[in-house]
């Protein structure tokens, strides 16, 4: 065979080669670049999450600061009207706190802490004993705690 033949068979050869090899190196290229937005949307995904869990997290702690300041005003203004009814002295009416901070823990809730404060509140007006009353505190205490861990319990 000629020379030329032989450098035409080697060119024809090493073209062949660079198509075959520029095909598959497209090919893992391609592969590639998809594995790389996959990866890029399963981090960006994970970043949403992480965001989405914080800020579900600090809606949890405004709500659990917010139920526990609403029940502890209630037991504020109910122990200054035990008080008041006690001493006989009292800064103002004693009624109009205790009733705004009824409506507080009713607008709050959830039911069963809002109707052990009504119980309470009713077994203030009813002027029971103060083992009555005791025992109407402690039940409104229990249900509040009940009510703020539920808060913090998903």
């Amino acid at each position: 065979m000629s020379e030329l033949g032989i450098a035409l068979i080697t060119a024809g050869a090493a073209i062949a080669g660079s198509v075959v090899t520029g095909w598959y190196s497209r090919s893992a290229g391609a592969r590639q670049a998809e594995a790389a937005r996959h990866a890029g949307d399963r981090q960006a995904e994970a970043l949403l999450e992480s965001v989405r869990m914080t800020l579900q997290g600090a809606d949890i702690q405004r709500a659990v600061a917010l139920r526990q300041q609403v029940y502890a005003e209630f037991l504020g203004a109910a122990e200054a009207r035990i008080l008041a009814e006690r001493t006989g002295r009292s800064n103002g009416d004693p009624e109009l706190p205790l009733q705004r901070a009824y409506a507080g823990v009713v607008l709050e809730g959830p039911p069963e802490a809002a109707a052990a404060a009504g119980a309470f509140l009713e077994s203030l007006r009813r002027h029971d004993t103060l083992d009555d009353l005791h025992r109407a505190k402690t039940n409104f205490i229990t249900e509040a705690q009940r009510a703020v861990t539920a808060l913090r319990s998903p």
